[in-house]
């Protein structure tokens, strides 16, 4: 079974709107670059694409969930 990709649009739909007016901002932008990067990288880890120590696996997962958060928090800041 593949494993899931975790876009930010799949995963927060209601901000679907935010996201794209956000994609002009370039502090957004690198951490969504960043972010989509560090998940495609993760994918192909846990589908043995490419290959990395658990432990690396696991610290690479937690990376992924702090650039969520922080995309997260800044898409749902106030203007």
């Amino acid at each position: 079974m593949p494993t899931e990709h975790h876009p930010l649009i799949k995963d927060f739909p209601e901000l679907r709107e935010r996201i794209h007016a956000l994609k002009g901002d370039s502090h957004f932008s690198r951490l969504e670059r960043a972010y989509e990067e560090l998940d495609k990288r993760v994918v192909r880890i846990e589908e043995r694409i490419e290959h990395t120590s658990e432990d690396e696996l696991e610290r690479l997962k937690v990376e992924r969930v702090r650039l969520k958060d922080e995309l997260y928090r800044l898409l749902t800041a106030t203007a």
